[in-house]
């Protein structure tokens, strides 16, 4: 359960820097990067949120299902 949740609060975050990005875009219209930043913190939380998941597998800590079989 506290993978789930783990993952669940890993998507929030995500979801609030896509959020924020969108919404420094539009407000500071080019004159700071702060947008750049929200944006270059999404990246580097969904590739954590790749590789930890990844490694969790690898550790057997959760197991993915077969969907098509």
């Amino acid at each position: 359960m506290a993978q789930k949740l783990l993952i669940v609060g890993f998507l929030i975050v995500i979801l609030y820097n896509l959020g924020a990005g969108l919404y420094y875009m539009l407000v500071d219209k080019g004159t700071t990067n702060r947008a750049v930043k929200a944006l270059t913190r999404r990246i580097a939380l969904s590739v954590a949120l790749i590789l930890l998941v990844m490694f969790a597998i690898w550790m057997g800590w959760i197991t993915p299902h077969d969907i098509g079989r």
